[in-house]
């Protein structure tokens, strides 16, 4: 894919970076913030800083008179729709998918049945019963999806939450702990864990980047692998057979496709011996950091930041409308 960087002659007004916001991911959020708004001033490019939880009341006045908005945010109340229909409803241009594919993506569970009607293979899950007692409802879990099982939050991206329960004692102590918030429970699928990132072109067509394998200790990427330096080992391009890296990018298509995300997508899949690439979740608003995911897999595919960044940032300016 050949992206030119951006320069300040693409933009009349400064571009609206929003970033923080109240969700559990906040500092993530600031880091992409930080990074893209500081990678953007560095071209040359006129930029304004918006905290969305401290620039909240003020956010629609801030936003008059800017070219569009930048979103290097993330979790809940910004990547679940919310923020995307607020911006369209005063007419902000932004970036990256609209509100349906960010409601949709948000919500784990609803996201998993669209992408498994598109023939993708997705982990056997229920949602958590709330009120429903933990003994009984381990049970039933169990018979659903086996043990060990996953739980984790409905609407939580960076596996905020995310706990593995090898026993049904186990299981029914994590299900009375997350009482009060919407859970749901997927069978352990023992394997590799890859991310796929997705760029899509103003015609539409979708470039893969090449996959990012995951090495973590304890075999699963939750929040704390993410975090602490040392836990886990990254491989990109991940270390598959041509077979496995097809199965990959044809499941990664059909999910950015299924949920209508827009511009640029990334999406966890665990590949395991047995079944091939399963489909965990999606990120319709990716971390922007230089560490990143993305920014890792855009490099092993000759993308530099900047290049990337003008990618995201032109999302903006295609109508989601005429997507696929």
């Amino acid at each position: 894919m050949e992206i030119e960087v951006l320069t300040p002659g693409e933009f009349a007004a400064p571009v609206a970076v929003i970033t923080g916001g109240w969700s559990r991911e906040r500092d993530r959020a600031l880091l992409s913030g930080s990074t893209a708004a500081g990678a953007l001033r560095d071209l040359g490019i006129e930029t304004r800083v918006l905290d969305l939880e401290k620039d909240k009341k003020s956010l629609v006045t801030t936003l008059q008179g800017t070219e569009l908005a930048l979103l290097a945010i993330a979790g809940r109340g910004a990547e679940d729709g919310r923020l995307q229909g607020l911006l369209e409803s005063i007419g902000v241009a932004y970036t990256g998918s609209g509100v349906f594919a960010s409601a949709v993506g948000m919500h784990k569970v609803i996201a998993k049945d669209l992408v498994a009607a598109c023939g993708v293979r997705v982990p056997a899950g229920t949602v958590v019963v709330p009120g429903a007692s933990p003994e009984i409802e381990a049970r039933r879990i169990e018979g659903v999806c086996g043990l060990p099982v996953i739980v984790k939050p409905v609407s939580e991206g960076g596996s905020i939450g995310l706990a593995l329960a090898r026993s049904r004692e186990e299981l029914a102590t994590v299900v009375r702990e997350g009482a009060g918030a919407p859970m749901m429970a997927e069978e352990y699928v023992d394997g590799r864990p890859v991310s796929v990132g997705i760029l899509q072109g103003p015609d539409g067509g979708l470039e893969i980047l090449p996959p990012l394998e995951t090495d973590t200790a304890g075999g699963v990427y939750s929040y704390s692998a993410k975090r602490q330096p040392g836990l886990t080992t990254y491989h990109c391009p991940a270390r598959f057979s041509d077979e496995v890296l097809s199965d990959l990018e044809i499941a990664a298509r059909r999910a950015h496709l299924a949920l209508h995300c827009h511009g640029y997508s990334r999406h966890d899949f665990v590949v395991s011996p047995e079944r091939g690439a399963v489909w965990l979740e999606v990120n319709t608003l990716p971390g922007l950091s230089r560490e990143g995911n993305l920014a890792r897999m855009a490099h092993a595919a000759g993308l530099s930041y900047e290049q990337l960044l003008a990618h995201i940032v032109r999302t903006a300016r295609t109508d989601r409308s005429v997507q696929p």
